[in-house]
């Protein structure tokens, strides 16, 4: 006889946004069961964000050997242990993996349940043959998997996507990554300066959803590092010959790129085979799970969350994501998602950041706009540490408050923060411009784009005058 258990909420998919549901729901005293069906902390932690920026992190310091005789300091050129790179990717794992146990679940009170989950009806889940789970709320947080092209020959050849690039224990000699997006751009750059060759084919345009004044210089730093980006080029089909494989092109003469090895980075499909969504009622479309605003879906008892709910691939955002359904199944608060809150980084260097609108976005919005501007060059700190490429770019409406912010270079990613603060709460550019920054650090940079905002005062005949009838009172 089957195993039912009436838990509050039952939670399908133990990555970033599943486990902080669980993990908030047990803290309220919410009876809770988690499903997963591979590894406990789901793509970010073993395959993704963490991973990823292992291996950045190793190539960054390899990097750096070459640019240490400008500060005076010899180095010779960096040796890589590839083997322990691989190693050194898989500590970070290891170290991060206990936060995402299961014994620290069931810690916390959280009923772990190892297996595939998949719905019997509207109101029950099953898992096997021996457990049936009857919720008063389901939360759908499966994220995704690699996408992979419709390319003639793929099948036929070894290939790699993120859930295996972090497995290679060997160098390649030259990786081909097809896709220019910010996974695709990360990884080659990392790979590039642990001594691969690397060529980066892209259909349409490099970091095409990112302001296009800003892409440009991560595009220009990654061509000088000899990464070679190709833009707006298809791909034939892909063939292997022995140990080599060839990408060839279409076009006139149909161009062959040879290399060892193939990195597939061409976006991601949600997870949702093999959970029997038509049992519950629920709706899907070619982005995944459709959800309302509030990110429920057409079966009002079941929430869906993160990558899988179509919305985005960032663990912030599942996070995100998670607090709303925290507030909503468990204390009937109305909840609206708003993507326009949700920053995003892409992890070369110079690191790429965004918050809010884009310069595009807000003129396809048809919104009066002012642009705003500081160039790394030109803070004190970006100096003393030679990282002078890049700048901030902030969108204001004319009335000052802040739309967007764009920033392209050196810990871009840590000051998208104060950004995405000041759009969370509607403050306006004065807000910004008279905050007092410890000196000399690149977070004045942003003070002083914000103060730019008010250049035009300067001359103003009006303000002038007040100042003459003021200077007359001695």
């Amino acid at each position: 006889m089957a195993e039912r258990l009436q838990p509050d909420i039952c939670v399908i998919g133990a990555g970033s946004g599943g486990l902080s549901v669980a993990a908030a729901a047990a803290a309220f005293g919410v009876s809770v069961v988690l499903i997963e069906k591979d590894k406990m902390g789901g793509e970010c932690l073993n395959t993704g964000c963490v991973p990823s920026k292992a291996l950045i992190a190793a190539g960054k310091r390899a990097h750096a050997l070459a640019d240490a005789r400008a500060f005076g300091v010899s180095a010779g050129p960096a040796d890589v242990d590839f083997p322990k790179v691989h190693r050194h990717v898989h500590d970070v794992i290891a170290a991060i993996a206990p936060n995402d146990s299961k014994e620290r679940f069931n810690g916390l009170g959280v009923r772990v349940i190892a297996g595939a989950a998949r719905f019997k009806d509207r109101n029950t889940v099953v898992v096997g043959d021996g457990i049936e789970i009857a919720a008063r709320r389901f939360v759908i947080a499966t994220g995704s998997s690699p996408a992979l092209p419709p390319i003639a020959g793929l099948e036929t050849v070894p290939y790699l996507t993120n859930e295996t690039v972090f497995d290679l224990t060997a160098r390649p000699e030259h990786l081909i990554v097809i896709g220019a997006g910010a996974i695709g751009l990360e990884l080659a750059q990392a790979f590039r300066r642990l001594g691969a060759a690397v060529t980066v084919l892209e259909a349409v345009e490099p970091l095409a959803r990112e302001d296009g004044e800003c892409a440009a210089i991560v595009l220009d730093a990654l061509a000088r590092e000899g990464v070679i980006v190709r833009s707006n080029v298809a791909v034939a089909r892909v063939e292997g010959t022995g140990s080599k494989l060839k990408v060839i092109l279409a076009g006139d003469g149909e161009e062959a790129i040879e290399g060892s090895h193939l990195l597939i980075a061409t976006g991601r499909r949600a997870n949702t085979d093999g959970l029997a969504l038509e049992q519950a009622g629920i709706a899907r479309d070619r982005n995944g799970i459709v959800v309302d605003k509030g990110l429920k879906t057409a079966n009002p008892r079941v929430y869906a969350i993160g990558d899988v709910a179509g919305r985005g691939q960032f663990t912030h955002l599942a996070n995100y994501h998670a607090g709303l359904v925290i507030r909503n199944a468990l204390f009937r608060l109305p909840v609206k998602v708003n993507a326009d809150l949700v920053p995003r980084v892409t992890f070369t260097d110079p690191e790429l950041a965004h918050v809010g609108l884009t310069e595009a976005e807000a003129r396809a919005r048809k919104l009066t706009i002012r642009l705003l501007r500081w160039p790394y060059h030109e803070n004190d700190r970006a100096q003393a540490e030679r990282e002078t490429v890049g700048h901030i770019k902030v969108v204001t409406d004319g009335r000052g408050k802040i739309l967007g912010a764009t920033i392209v270079g050196a810990g871009a990613g840590e000051l998208i923060t104060t950004w995405t603060l000041a759009i969370s709460r509607g403050l306006p550019i004065r807000a910004l411009a008279g905050i007092i920054v410890p000196y000399p650090t690149l977070a004045e940079i942003g003070k002083r784009a914000a103060v730019t905002y008010f250049t035009p005062s300067l001359t103003n005949i009006w303000v002038r005058r007040i100042i003459a009838l003021l200077r007359r009172f001695g």
